[in-house]
């Protein structure tokens, strides 16, 4: 009786044991179409951790979850101007590097300039990295200006010239950190300024081309330029290429390309941290491990088109995107790409009023 009773409590701590770990999950916020959700099932299938996943289209709203506190997140993706301000505001928790052994595949070069937000990558490991800059529809762009200087910034910033496609969509990302330095860029001034001056000067610059813009949002050009509901888009690098194959997908018509401008344009950083009151912490880590698998990472960037920080992913990766120097830029492009560093509280305030100012139109 008694042995029956031992075999009992035995399997009644089995099933609680086996419904704890059903009950493993992390929380997981990223960008929108940022993902092959193949990826989030598979590490549920290996480790029996439930992912749940939401999504969000600007470093603003991100920002105001962290510094709100009580986020529910245990992975979160900012963009590496924002991941250098939230560290100094204590948004985010040091990462174990004990339970990360897959950082031995991490890209040196990419590392090292993600530790002008994150000295030491001690509180980060980069995702994906990418340009800003041009995507068109080829036809609508030769229809209205057959000799267009889609490889230069006179496409957007040249009034004379962006007036000519208002009539077929023009989308402008909804994000002041990399607008203005692009501006900046532009005038030839220098594109991280911290100068009040140079600031208002990017936000004169972009007040003449606002009433040629369709809209201001950061992740609907994909859409408007795979269906053609845009000719143009001021956008990340792999969103306009994930727009290209899906209207060669759709068999519509509509060509798109990709444009990084001959004058310069900017090289950004998305990273994976964990937030300092995440509440699966030891999850979390097991899903960054995981990420950081050379395979793993390699499907990603294949499946959203932007490159990664994973040296060793490289040899996994699709030709069609390691090849594309849209994707991995060749070197010279490179040096042409610059950087903005973490801006303080009253730049920042100066930045957002610019761009409130040109947003409204007044």
């Amino acid at each position: 009786m008694l042995k029956a009773i031992l075999s009992g409590v035995a399997a009644a701590a089995l099933v609680a044991g086996s419904a704890a770990a059903q009950q493993r999950v992390v929380n997981v916020y990223n960008w929108s179409d940022y993902i092959d959700e193949s990826i989030l099932a598979d590490f549920t299938q290996e480790t029996g951790i439930r992912v749940v996943y939401d999504v969000f289209d600007s470093n603003e709203t991100l920002e105001t979850k962290l510094l709100a506190g009580g986020t529910g997140y245990d992975i979160v993706v900012p963009t590496g101007t924002f991941l250098g301000r939230q560290i100094q505001a204590g948004v985010f928790q040091k990462l174990d590097k004990s339970k990360l052994p897959n950082l031995v595949h991490m890209w040196p070069e990419i590392s090292e300039r993600l530790t002008k937000y994150d000295p030491g990558n001690e509180y980060a490991i980069n995702y994906m990295w990418g340009t800003t800059g041009i995507g068109y529809n080829v036809d609508k762009i030769k229809e209205r200006l057959p000799d267009a200087p889609t490889g230069s910034w006179e496409m957007v910033f040249k009034p004379e010239v962006i007036s000519k496609f208002a009539d077929c969509g023009i989308f402008m990302l909804d994000t002041p950190e990399e607008m203005i330095p692009a501006a900046l860029n532009y005038l030839g001034l220098n594109p991280d300024s911290d100068s009040a001056e140079d600031i208002e000067k990017a936000g004169e610059l972009l007040a003449t081309i606002k009433p040629y813009i369709t809209k201001f949002h950061s992740s609907e050009y994909i859409n408007a330029l795979a269906n053609g509901d845009a000719c143009m888009a001021i956008g990340w690098s792999g969103d306009i290429l994930q727009a290209r194959d899906r209207a060669a997908e759709a068999n519509n018509g509509v060509t798109v390309e990709y444009s990084i401008p001959k004058e310069g344009a900017l090289m950004w950083f998305d990273n994976m941290a964990i937030p300092s009151d995440a509440k699966n912490v030891a999850e979390a880590h097991e899903f960054l491990n995981y990420i950081m698998r050379p395979e793993v990472i390699a499907k990603a960037s294949n499946y959203v088109f932007y490159a990664n920080g994973n040296k060793d992913s490289k040899p996994l990766l699709n030709k069609d995107v390691y090849e594309d120097t849209a994707i991995y830029p060749d070197e010279e492009t490179i040096q042409k790409l610059y950087t903005v560093s973490t801006k303080n509280a009253q730049i920042s305030r100066i930045q957002n009023r610019v761009w409130t100012k040109v947003k409204s139109g007044r």
